[in-house]
């Protein structure tokens, strides 16, 4: 037998395996969607449209047949949620099934990977318990004032760019905001990417998001995590990982040699600290995990808050009378509160609660949460059992723009999110946070610094669309967070 013939005899096999793997779902009389050979139904080598598009196609073409529909990663089965009581029972009334999400981390080649929002079981439950009380309105209250002092950096910045009117891209210019609050509130550090784009800190943020995510890679990670892990294979290139371990040191010797205390989420970390650097058996947080919690608040924090800032102003720019009502409404509050800007105040402002609203549901920067199956589930009222290991997707895009729960859904209308339609809703259709125990810890962070420079903004420039804006709606296929193909340019009005 020749070599060819040995090589087609292989083929031939790998094929007959594949397909066979490829009826996992339907085996089960679960549906499934059709998948392509190697890449399964969601990966493709040139993306064309965004992953949160591709989801609700699948979402689309699934829902109505089964509480869930099979798809595939590569080779690996995952179960597609399509129906909201499942939904619910996998986020809150069945968690003790799904506590993790089956994230990629790598503890011991990349310690910033093995934050909160990765780490599983145990160690989930107990760093959770110990960051939790971070998050409390008294701590926010405290940080307050240094996102104001952002958000008006933000102000200055933009009236000495505008003058009269000016075109701008705003999502670079609002990350950077965003970055200059997290890098004070995080690392208690002058980030200074406001006035200079090339910040180190803004290069960062930029650098974890455009990292390349091979196939092989993603191939590895997805089917064998324990061999990626054995092998080194990271989560952030090294540069990125060394950059943010240092600051975390640097910051922590400062402080504690220096006695510095100081209302940022650092000193609250370093109150926590055990001596021990990598192992701490006394309930308090060891340095790799204050780094990584660090770094989750930098990483969680600046993308997704700038993103919820740009859509808003992106909508409010296409819907001039939705954004004279926002305005006025930050005016009659403001004028309560003698024109200061005070914690009260913005939690006064329920018209712009709900345009944030509206925007995470149109723009979930998230597109899709993620479960592991921690053992076998009998999905309520049918046969399927969900077996142990397997991941469960929550397509939070598609759901979002399920005309079922939100009628006409490519419009703009923050009056959804009234007391009295959000009370004729399932309470499950608008997740873009998650739900339940493993619900995003530091949402009421990312909303007040959006809400304090969405309001600054909107109380001081008017936002029209320019020859650069994109319009209809297309979004950036290659970018992991929702962002407009083509950037988000918008003429900016300097009020009266």
């Amino acid at each position: 037998m020749t070599t060819f013939h040995i090589l087609v005899i292989i083929g031939i096999l790998l094929y007959f395996l594949i397909t066979k793997r490829y009826r996992y779902w339907t085996d089960r009389k679960v549906p499934q969607a059709k998948p392509k050979l190697f890449f399964g139904n969601v990966h493709n080598v040139r993306r064309t449209v965004h992953l949160g598009e591709r989801f609700q196609e699948l979402y689309n073409e699934l829902k109505g047949k089964h509480p869930f529909g099979g798809i595939y990663f590569f080779f690996k089965p995952i179960a597609l949620i399509t129906d909201l009581e499942l939904l619910k029972n996998v986020f809150v009334k069945d968690f003790q099934y799904f506590h993790d999400r089956g994230n990629y981390y790598n503890e011991k080649h990349d310690p910033i990977s093995a934050h909160l929002f990765n780490l599983e079981g145990q160690k989930w439950r107990n760093l959770r318990n110990k960051i939790s009380p971070t998050f409390t309105s008294g701590k926010m209250k405290m940080m307050y004032p240094t996102i104001v002092a952002a958000g008006e950096q933000l102000r200055d910045f933009m009236q000495e760019m505008a003058r009269d009117e000016a075109e701008f891209e705003l999502k670079d210019l609002l990350a950077r905001f965003t970055t200059d609050v997290i890098g004070m509130c995080a690392f208690g550090i002058e980030c200074n990417s406001m006035r200079d784009p090339e910040a180190e800190f803004r290069v960062m943020g930029r650098k974890i998001f455009q990292r390349s995510t091979g196939t092989l890679r993603n191939l590895l990670v997805n089917t064998s995590p324990r061999l990626a892990r054995a092998v080194g294979v990271r989560v952030f290139e090294r540069d990125v990982s060394d950059f943010f371990m240092k600051v975390v040191r640097e910051t922590i010797k400062h402080r504690v040699e220096n006695n510095v205390e100081r209302h940022d989420f650092m000193n609250i970390l370093i109150g926590m600290r055990s001596d021990n650097e990598t192992k701490s058996e006394d309930g308090k947080l060891t340095f790799n995990e204050i780094a990584a919690q660090a770094f989750l608040f930098f990483l969680a924090g600046f993308d997704t808050s700038s993103t919820l800032l740009a859509f808003t102003l992106y909508e409010l720019a296409m819907n001039q009378e939705l954004q004279e009502k926002a305005r006025q409404s930050i005016q009659e509050v403001l004028k309560r509160h003698d024109g200061q800007l005070t914690y009260e105040a913005i939690m006064e402002m329920h018209y712009m609660e709900k345009v944030m609203k509206e925007t995470l549901r149109k723009y979930p920067p998230i597109v899709v949460h993620f479960r592991l199956a921690a053992k076998d589930y009998q999905v309520p009222d049918t046969d399927t059992v969900i077996s142990a290991g397997t991941s469960v997707m929550v397509p939070v895009y598609a759901i979002h723009h399920d005309p079922e729960y939100f009628p006409d859904p490519e419009r703009y209308d923050p009056e959804r999110f009234t007391p009295e339609e959000e009370a004729k809703r399932h309470p499950y259709a608008w997740t873009p946070f998650g739900e339940g125990p493993r619900m995003c810890v530091g949402l009421r962070f990312g909303l007040m610094q959006a809400r304090v420079g969405l309001i600054l903004l909107l109380n001081g420039f008017r936002f029209t669309a320019c020859k650069k804006t994109v319009y209809p709606v297309k979004l950036d296929p290659e970018s992991v967070i929702l962002t407009l193909d083509g950037g988000m340019w918008l003429k900016v009005e300097k009020l009266k």
